[in-house]
């Protein structure tokens, strides 16, 4: 077998990204792309995943509930039969559901822990023979607040910080068989995730304004920033990187 490594073309490179309709997941697919990269945009809804492709046919659209039964399976298949290759696997979906203990529902946290947790390690899993053969990279996203207290979305943040030992985990298991497993743990960012909670305006603007509160930088950042993040740790020219969990989120989690 031949991993990556710093002479490889990166437009040799074939990438899926889960949850990739909007936010960070859109622009890390446009940003794989803009490398020359083959990308595989994940998602529920096929609109938004056509608005992530636009006119670029380095991005396929493969509309997917990652949480299915048989669906990561799919996935990789889908790959390998029109790629014949794996090269990054970006576990980006994710979904909120706030609420403080005492108005929990099974439904809730179930939903969480199924997207959040579940799904990434069965498509990780599914994906291990193609990244095991092209030396390839697992990246997760996981989100800068785990690592402190979230009151009212505490399912959601032990979700994600699970999702970083996971991180670790795998950075040690996998990396006598050539694959490298990092994170990047987003803050406060410019993203549709407070509308898909259902959040009011009125609430959104205040939940803004406490994020700007604990944000050193004293701003949002942008979809593109993080998106950033994760190429570069994926990047071939970053082989000797694995197992870590990178901040991008303007000082919050240092404050």
């Amino acid at each position: 077998m031949t991993g990556m490594n710093s002479t490889t073309p990166q437009s040799s490179r074939t990438v899926v990204v889960t949850g990739a309709g909007t936010g960070i997941g859109r622009g890390t697919a446009r940003a794989f792309a803009a490398e020359g990269a083959h990308v595989v945009a994940i998602g529920r809804r096929v609109e938004p995943l056509k608005e992530t492709a636009g006119d670029n046919d380095r991005i396929m659209a493969l509309p997917v509930d990652i949480t299915a039964e048989g669906e990561p399976e799919r996935i990789v298949q889908t790959v390998w039969e029109t790629y014949g290759r794996l090269d990054v696997l970006v576990n980006n979906a994710g979904i909120v559901h706030s609420g403080a203990l005492g108005t929990l529902t099974l439904e809730m946290i179930e939903a969480q822990l199924s997207t959040n947790l579940v799904a990434p390690t069965l498509l990780a899993q599914a994906a291990l023979p193609l990244l095991e053969t092209s030396g390839g990279v697992i990246v997760n996203v996981t989100t800068s607040v785990g690592q402190r207290a979230w009151p009212g979305s505490s399912v959601y943040a032990a979700t994600k910080t699970a999702l970083e030992l996971l991180t670790r985990s795998w950075a040690v298991e996998l990396a006598p068989r050539g694959v490298r497993v990092v994170a990047v743990a987003p803050g406060a960012i410019d993203t549709p995730i407070g509308e898909h909670q259902g959040l009011t305006p009125e609430r959104m603007a205040a939940v803004r304004e406490w994020q700007l509160a604990h944000t050193p930088l004293a701003r949002i950042g942008r979809p593109e920033e993080v998106a950033w993040a994760v190429t570069q740790l994926a990047a071939p020219a970053a082989s000797f990187i694995t197992g870590v969990v990178l901040p991008v989120d303007g000082g919050a989690v240092v404050a």
